[in-house]
């Protein structure tokens, strides 16, 4: 057997730069990069590994462990989950400060290999810089804080264990049901051991996505149930995307004039002006999605996790109504009491547009689905229309961004109000125009995310919608995306504080208590004012603040042109949304309380519950 003598950390490296994918495109690199930031516990075992190949496989410096990681999940995001990247900090605190994007890359079953530093094996220096000891179990080290939020977990102590665990973890994170982030924690000195490893298991390894075909009775049990619906309506998840299954889908709904709601993932699937996407469904849906729902008498769901902003934590679905669903895993297949039909969409959704062929639904169905869309569409023009104001509203921005941006550009967002007013109003015909992780809703998530979407679409405009409180949490790779050329266009609307929460809060029966600035315990003179365009000036970019949205549009065209990425912001209403559409949330409120507006609220509160049991 021919050998190559290597260190562990050069045998990670020379496995990852083997592994390929193949896309529309051809073979590709399964990792277009690493994301690293060094310290004592990577530095001198993978740092000099990847020094090696640095031509060949890039590594990226970023400013902040969570922000890198966020980048790389938007770029395996971005490509649908066939490319992605790897991530390594230091052991200790830069290693835990990858674990809040370690959950969002869970949540949102999205591919990234981390390699956090660990403490020695040998344990000879212990307890070393920045180690974590416990009292209990010497095995124990902070690293393993990633294991609840990985989908793969190993700690390699000894060089030979990767010809067992690597395989392991490209077997996750290429895997379209257990896709997710996987973890090898990599102790310090073991990094730099030498092992003399097969030269075969370099080899060059191919992976494509694997097609799974239905079952053939769950498939004649679904076929069964839709054949007796006269009014259903389709979700569109994000599995659609993953699946590469938009034609088919497309395909599937207008042979059969099928009225179809997307959730936050499957934005996109179909173009906006299509004749039958009906808008967003949910909590944060369109009402024309919502309005058919409550009247359905099936619901097919196509690649989504059917999570409480999509079903209306459990209320929103009339609850005669049947469910089947399509998904890849059947731990979702199955939820919501749901016909499962485990199986890829792309090679499962030509299936039922063939058996299903002579169903009609009622004519009346189809003429109310078409008038819901086209009220919802006149609602949509009306909130994003500039209302001249002195504090416009979120959708009066999002309409002037919408407007500037092109065919083939992209919106990125996370948390806060704006996800909420951005999947009723953005308007997209790119099955990638819009980018937002909303399973982990993790705030900080957005400038980071445009910069990894920036590098998987450089030929697309990102502009990435950002609230101030989002902004001040994770600004830094603001930064990266100068110092990488990788151009950015950054929109942040300033309601001083956290105005979606605030909102939530006195919609319980709360006052408004420690969310806007205002609110919050403070100097006598108040919070300070952040002059986020001297900010963002000060990382490098270009910004500039405006006014109102005749200001904003002029200044989108002045960040088109810029060469670096470009900041705007504007002061913004905190109160307004859109009041057309949505529908309630589960969010418990308190069942006793000294203040009147929450007793009420509790009383509402309850009723809703009483409806949401019925669905159970």
């Amino acid at each position: 057997m021919t050998t190559i003598t290597l260190t562990m950390a050069q045998a990670v490296v020379r496995f990852m730069m083997a592994q390929k994918i193949e896309t529309d495109n051809g073979i590709q690199p399964m990792f277009a990069g690493v994301w690293g930031i060094f310290g004592h516990g990577n530095v001198a075992g993978l740092g000099e590994a990847l020094y090696q190949v640095k031509d060949q496989l890039p590594t990226y410096r970023a400013h902040n462990e969570q922000g890198m990681a966020h980048a790389a999940i938007a770029y395996a995001k971005t490509k649908n989950r066939q490319q992605m990247m790897a991530c390594t900090a230091s052991a200790g605190p830069g290693a835990v400060n990858m674990v809040t994007a370690a959950a969002v890359a869970h949540v949102n079953r999205i591919p990234v290999l981390f390699l956090p530093g660990d403490t020695f094996a040998t344990r000879m220096p212990d307890p070393v810089l920045q180690q974590v000891e416990s009292f209990q179990d010497m095995t124990i080290t902070s690293n393993d804080c990633f294991r609840p939020v990985s989908r793969f977990f190993d700690r390699i102590t000894r060089p030979e264990q990767l010809l067992t665990s690597l395989p392991q973890a490209m077997r996750v994170l290429t895997d379209p049901i257990e896709c997710g982030p996987a973890t090898l924690a990599l102790p310090q000195d073991v990094q730099t051991m030498a092992f003399d490893y097969p030269i075969s298991f370099f080899d060059e390894k191919v992976h494509r996505l694997r097609r799974q075909t239905p079952d053939f009775y769950e498939l004649n049990d679904a076929l069964k149930l839709i054949r007796q619906a006269k009014k259903p309506v389709v979700i569109a998840g994000g599995g659609l995307h993953y699946s590469g299954a938009l034609k088919e889908f497309d395909a599937f709904v207008s042979q059969f004039q099928l009225p179809v709601g997307e959730t936050q993932a499957g934005k996109g699937a179909l173009p906006w002006d299509h004749k039958h996407n009906m808008g967003s469904i949910g909590v944060t849906g369109a009402a024309s999605t919502n309005n058919l729902c409550a009247d359905a008498d099936l619901i097919i769901a196509v690649g989504t996790r059917l999570g409480d902003f999509t079903s209306g934590s459990r209320s929103l679905i009339h609850p005669d109504a049947k469910i089947v669903s399509l998904n890849v895993a059947s731990f979702d297949a199955i939820k919501h009491k749901s016909q499962a039909l485990v199986g890829d969409a792309k090679a499962t959704l030509p299936l039922l547009s063939k058996a299903l062929q002579g169903w009609q639904l009622e004519s009346s169905w189809v003429d109310r689905a078409e008038n819901e869309r086209v009220n919802w569409q006149h609602i949509v023009d009306q909130a994003t229309t500039d209302q001249g104001t002195n504090l416009p509203s979120d959708a009066e921005v999002i309409g002037a961004v919408n407007r500037a941006a092109g065919e083939e550009d992209m919106v990125v967002c996370a948390a806060g109000g704006l996800p909420g007013e951005l999947q009723k109003l953005w308007r997209t015909r790119y099955h990638r125009g819009y980018h937002m992780e909303y399973g982990y809703s993790c705030m900080g998530y957005e400038l980071a995310g445009g910069l990894g979407a920036k590098m998987a679409s450089p030929e697309s405009e990102v502009f990435v919608m950002v609230g101030d409180g989002s902004y001040l949490m994770l600004n830094s790779e603001i930064a990266t995306s100068v110092m990488l050329g990788q151009k950015i266009i950054a929109v942040v609307l300033d309601n001083r504080g956290f105005g979606c929460i605030n909102r939530l809060q006195q919609a319980g029966g709360g006052a408004g208590f420690n969310n806007l600035l205002d609110d919050c315990f403070s100097v006598p003179e108040g919070a300070p004012k952040t002059d986020f365009a001297a900010h963002a000036r000060a990382l490098g970019a270009n910004a500039e603040k405006v006014a109102n949205i005749a200001e904003l549009e002029q200044a989108l065209v002045r960040a088109k042109s810029s060469p670096i990425s470009y900041v705007i912001t504007l002061d913004t209403d905190p109160l307004k949304t859109t009041a057309e559409g949505g529908h309630w949330w589960d969010v418990a409120l308190a069942e006793v309380s000294e203040r009147k507006q929450v007793s009420d609220a509790r009383k509402e509160y309850e009723q809703r519950k009483a409806a949401q049991f019925k669905h159970l």
